[in-house]
């Protein structure tokens, strides 16, 4: 292991420990959101939060809405792999 990786872990510990750990979830969400998802799917995104293990996401569009429910699973997958853990358990779209 070299210093660098001795370094983000020590960081990821230390704010593992933080008990702001879940804004700074919200805020790598809401920041990676439209690169995950796609320019025209986040000019639809009205608002993102997570809260105790669920992502709330707001979208303006009726039928998109409609289209994203069905892709639940999936984005709570990116949103995981882009977390780097298992923390979303559900996703909540209205």
């Amino acid at each position: 292991m070299n210093k660098e990786e001795n370094i983000k872990d020590l960081l990821k510990q230390m704010v593992g420990q933080m008990k702001h750990k879940g804004k700074l979830h919200q805020s790598k969400i809401r920041t990676s959101w439209e690169q995950l998802m796609g320019a025209t799917i986040a000019s639809y995104t009205s608002s993102i939060s997570l809260r105790k293990h669920t992502v709330y996401i707001s979208i303006t569009s009726a039928p998109l809405r409609n289209e994203l429910n069905y892709s639940k699973d999936k984005i709570k997958d990116l949103l995981n792999n882009e977390l780097g853990e298992n923390l979303i358990e559900k996703v909540v779209i209205r």
